[in-house]
């Protein structure tokens, strides 16, 4: 089938490369000139594991192509994808649709007949609504569908998200364009990727309902990793013993510095708006916002508590800026906030990140930046793991208590055992499990017998 992706994001390029890969024409359309050459030339824009391969490629089997012009590249298409931003709108955190609305008029007077358009971009429920009053305000004459067909992409993982998914969701009003959007998926079909059809609401809202899901329990575990710390338990050990419960499952219990990236804080948010305007407000997901914000400045406080409750004229080595490892992404990165406010409490931070220091850089002030993680301990007063990049998994715990001024390491990610640095030497604090912190809290009092 030919398809036309509109926008060459994260998404849009992800899923355009793996649609070619099932050998489809696919042709990613992005206003961005820039970012078209590049592609052009090879350069990806973004850094995820082997798509730099998979576009090259197609791109050499002539799969797939790029261009700045929309029109052509949408004449003819059998489906239009919309894969623009959708960014939180100041004010009151719902989804900017500007891009979205500006696609669907574009493509509405580019199709020369019927075609799928299909929204991949994360939007707010009754989108896909508004994209057909566009086009059919626009062109009464065209013969089109409009279907929702929501991304679970996982960054640092995105090609095999694509490729094995848990499910394939696809949202539509009419049995036609439903039948369209899942031919394109039927090479997954040997993989027996369930596909659920659903309207196109109910589509929408699954994808935020996903995410606010998966925030949630992020921020469940953080807050118990709290309690742990404060009654003697070990948060770890908690996750375990909760996640083999079948119905809770392992996935999304890892304590840490709080959630960050392009798709939680945004998705969050804009349920929250679309919940207040039905008047059917979330208070958990309010809540799971709130406490996620609060909980990264608290991640300084841990650090300045471990150098003995300043940190005032010291330098403090961060290790991991990304929100996750294997991406370059530093939206609502945890590590963006943990600097910020070590910085106002007065210390110098010295920073290393194998793929997000560029990034990095545009987004954060004074911040001296390392070559290497040894470097970046060099004379330090502390060392804080932020990300659990694979290259800060099996350190040189000698030569890295050699490097730092002090032997103070406050690892954000559990990466470390307690018991190991101990025998190295380092005065080591973790998230929410027994080490070299304060006692446990003393139980509540309880009346004689």
């Amino acid at each position: 089938m030919r398809v036309a992706m509109v926008g060459s994001g994260y998404v849009g390029l992800v899923s355009g490369a793996c649609f070619a890969d099932f050998g489809h024409d696919v042709v990613c359309i992005d206003t961005d000139a820039a970012k078209i050459a590049a592609l052009r030339a090879g350069d990806i824009p973004i850094f995820e594991p082997g798509l730099d391969e998979l576009v090259a490629t197609n791109v050499r089997q002539g799969r797939l192509s790029f261009s700045t012009d929309l029109a052509p590249s949408v004449a003819g298409a059998d489906a239009v994808f919309i894969a623009v931003g959708t960014p939180s709108r100041r004010g009151d955190g719902f989804a900017d649709l500007s891009f979205v609305h500006a696609a669907a008029r574009d493509i509405a007077g580019a199709l020369t007949g019927y075609a799928a358009i299909v929204t991949k971009s994360t939007v707010p429920v009754g989108t896909g609504d508004e994209v057909e009053r566009i086009i059919r305000e626009a062109r009464p004459d065209l013969d089109v569908s409009v279907v929702s067909n929501p991304e679970f992409l996982r960054e640092g993982a995105a090609i095999e998200d694509f490729k094995r998914p848990d499910r394939i969701v696809i949202g539509a009003e009419d049995d036609r364009g439903a039948r369209l959007v899942a031919d394109l998926y039927r090479p997954l079909y040997l993989n027996q990727a369930p596909i659920l059809t659903t309207t196109r609401r109910t589509a929408e809202l699954t994808k935020y309902a996903a995410n606010a899901f998966l925030a949630t329990k992020i921020t469940f575990i953080n807050e118990i990793a709290d309690l742990c710390e404060r009654v003697g338990a070990d948060v770890q050990q908690v996750a375990r013993g909760i996640g083999l419960d079948k119905r809770i499952g392992g996935k999304f219990l890892h304590a840490g510095p709080g959630y960050g990236g392009s798709c939680f804080p945004k998705d969050t948010l804009a349920l929250i708006k679309t919940a207040q305007d039905y008047n059917a407000p979330i208070r958990i997901v309010e809540t799971v916002v709130a406490v996620n914000d609060q909980r990264k400045r608290a991640m300084a406080r841990k650090v300045v508590a471990a150098c003995g409750g300043s940190v005032r004229g010291k330098t403090i080595a961060v290790l991991g800026l990304t929100f996750k490892p294997n991406t370059d992404d530093m939206r609502d990165a945890p590590s963006l906030a943990i600097i910020a406010a070590l910085q106002d409490a007065g210390a110098q931070v010295r920073a290393y990140d194998p793929e997000g220091m560029d990034q990095a850089a545009m987004l954060l002030t004074d911040v001296t930046y390392a070559r290497d993680a040894y470097h970046c301990a060099e004379g330090a007063d502390a060392l804080v793991l932020v990300t659990e990049w694979d290259a800060f998994r099996g350190l040189d715990l000698a030569r890295l208590k050699a490097a730092l001024a002090a032997p103070v390491v406050v690892d954000l990610r559990n990466v470390y055992r307690p018991e190991d640095m101990r025998r190295h030497g380092f005065a080591y604090a973790s998230i929410g499990r027994p080490d070299d912190g304060p006692e446990p809290a003393a139980g509540p009092a309880r009346d004689a017998a």
